[in-house]
């Protein structure tokens, strides 16, 4: 048992340097449990969407699931400086998710751990719309829109 514990930390030990020095922070992406929803660059700044469960949102932050929870998604968006390369963490981000019912739900992101971010009802299985629009410290408005498919 000593043995397994100490090739577990040693384990530990080795690969944070690597998660640290590839930028890698469990908070600021979502991305380790799929990837990117969608990504684009609109006037200047890289938008990095992501969906996920709020099943692997809560792992993903240590958390457990709390119960009666009925959001069963959520959507994080990050932005970038495509010049500077900078973060963007300040700024108004609103999201609108059209089902495929076509019923529709709008919510204001909260800025978290250095993306914007808020709680869904995406429980049907298809595609669904994603429309955001967002007014970051410039004060220049933009909106970017996906498809994201629940399956």
């Amino acid at each position: 048992m000593k043995n397994l514990v100490l090739a577990l930390a040693a384990i530990l030990a080795l690969s944070a340097p690597a998660a640290f020095a590839a930028g890698h922070d469990m908070h600021a992406g979502h991305a380790a449990t799929g990837g990117a929803a969608h990504e684009e660059v609109i006037d200047g700044i890289k938008a990095t969407f992501n969906v996920q469960t709020m099943a692997d949102a809560m792992k993903d932050m240590g958390m457990e699931m709390p119960k009666g929870v009925k959001e069963t998604h959520h959507i994080s968006v990050s932005f970038k400086d495509v010049k500077s390369g900078k973060a963007l963490t300040e700024g108004e981000v609103k999201v609108k998710v059209q089902a495929p019912d076509k019923s529709d739900q709008s919510k204001d992101l909260m800025g978290m751990h250095g993306h914007f971010g808020a709680d869904f009802v995406m429980s049907k299985k298809g595609k669904y719309g994603v429309m955001s629009k967002f007014k970051l410290a410039d004060g220049k408005v933009r909106q970017a829109k996906f498809w994201y498919t629940v399956k």
